[in-house]
């Protein structure tokens, strides 16, 4: 490269935004955080400001967190477990589960903060202390960022989101992924800057100098199999339109998903094409679901899930196929693409539940295919959770399962910077 092409770059590497993504494989950690730091680094010539970094649970995550924090300890470090792995534009390598995958941003006009709190006996304090600091940390306390990236182990997603909303209002763009394990053994973990818990949120807070773009759906549809949910417990239904849930679910999904004679039985596998929708809005009168993925079913008629239901809400027996799940990424990612107008895009940052991909096992190359050529090429990282946070069409981020998010981070334009602020 030139004299003059080198400082051309520096020039522009100074004004814009720049979004870069890394992948490795390599089984030695310390090796693999290498490659990765490698691979950013020839996208820009400081520390990065956002480091997001996931990874396949069969990577001892002890091992892996002193080194993330070596190399990208600098800027705010934002890291969790992901099931299997992650997915970018180049692939999906997780054939041995223990995939690392991290996605950098440089944005000298932006500003940028990340935080870890454990969640104790009040997830909704955890949120609203995580996403204190992480304002602090990105010297922006007081204000509201344009992106919430979010992080949590599973089980109190909702409370968490009520907790982030208490400090930046309702209306805040929240999206994120649960962190996930390869088996639905509850080895999953997060981790920042700070330390490591396997019950914890990481907040990070994001201040961009571009447009932002987002979407957040599901690949299934609504069936003619509905009810009114009668008994419940947080993330147990116990019963549909006065009967036990365990029975009603048998009967909508013509007696595959059996109940247990004693104890319970897991159903995660089975249910993934088949799971329950929660109407929450309506428009133009089509209504609209936030899905539930049932995960167990129980002796008494109980059916856990991986999100909460209440009595009184109308819920209805929702499906899927794998053509719909490969599709749908794709056109959530135009989606999210087209909503930047004619700003270019930089990259994405993806969520795609666990769930469905465990249901594609050899078409998830074809997912990665398809969100690239919708992105126009440009990187993104793609992690896969056990449960989806994002914004819903009337304006409010939510807790789903089986749900898949894209935001996309524009690119400054030639003719001058663009800033909300």
């Amino acid at each position: 490269m030139s004299l003059q092409a080198t400082e051309q770059t520096r020039l522009r590497q100074d004004r814009d935004l720049v979004l870069a993504t890394a992948t490795s494989t390599l089984s030695d950690t310390c090796a693999a955080v290498e490659e990765l730091k490698g691979q950013l680094e020839t996208a820009h010539s400081r520390p990065a400001d956002f480091v997001a970094l996931h990874h396949g649970s069969a990577r001892d995550i002890t091992k892996l967190w002193p080194h993330a924090v070596e190399a990208f300890g600098n800027g705010a470090l934002h890291g969790a477990s992901s099931c299997l792995g992650v997915m970018t534009d180049k692939g999906v390598p997780n054939a041995r589960g223990d995939a690392l995958g991290a996605l950098a941003i440089w944005d000298p006009y932006g500003s940028y903060g990340s935080a870890m709190v454990t969640l104790g006996k009040d997830p909704r304090s955890a949120g609203v202390d995580a996403t204190r600091q992480a304002l602090v940390r990105a010297d922006r306390p007081g204000e509201a960022p344009d992106l919430v990236w979010l992080t949590a182990t599973p089980g109190q997603e909702e409370a968490i989101l009520e907790g982030i909303k208490d400090v930046i209002g309702r209306s805040a763009l929240i999206v994120g992924g649960s962190a996930a394990d390869n088996t639905v053994a509850g080895d999953w973990s997060v981790f920042s800057s700070e330390g490591v818990a396997d019950a914890a949120v990481v907040v990070s807070v994001l201040f961009t100098s571009t447009p932002l773009g987002c979407a957040f759906e599901s690949g299934y549809a609504p069936t003619e199999a509905r009810g009114i949910v009668t008994a419940a417990e947080g993330r147990r239904v116990l019963g549909i339109d006065g009967r036990p849930a365990a029975e009603v679910y048998a009967e909508w999904t013509g007696a595959n998903i059996a109940r247990p004679i004693s104890g319970a039985r897991s159903i995660l596998s089975e249910a993934t094409l088949k799971p329950l929708g929660r109407r929450y809005a309506e428009i133009s009168g089509v209504p609209l679901h936030l899905l539930a993925h049932p995960a167990v079913i129980n002796a008494d008629g109980g059916i856990d899930l991986f999100a909460e239901m209440s009595v009184g809400e109308e819920i209805c027996l929702m499906e899927g196929s794998e053509a719909s799940l490969v599709n749908r990424a794709e056109r959530v990612a135009c989606n999210s693409r087209e909503q930047l107008g004619n700003t270019p895009a930089a990259g994405a940052l993806m969520v795609y539940c666990g769930g469905c991909m465990l249901a594609l096992p050899d078409r998830m190359n074809e997912v990665a295919t398809g969100v690239s050529e919708s992105l126009g090429g440009m990187p993104f990282l793609g992690v896969f959770s056990f449960g989806e946070q994002g914004e819903m069409l009337d304006g409010v981020s939510a807790h789903g399962n089986l749900m898949i998010s894209c935001t996309t981070f524009g690119r400054n334009q030639s003719q001058g910077l663009w800033s909300s602020r």
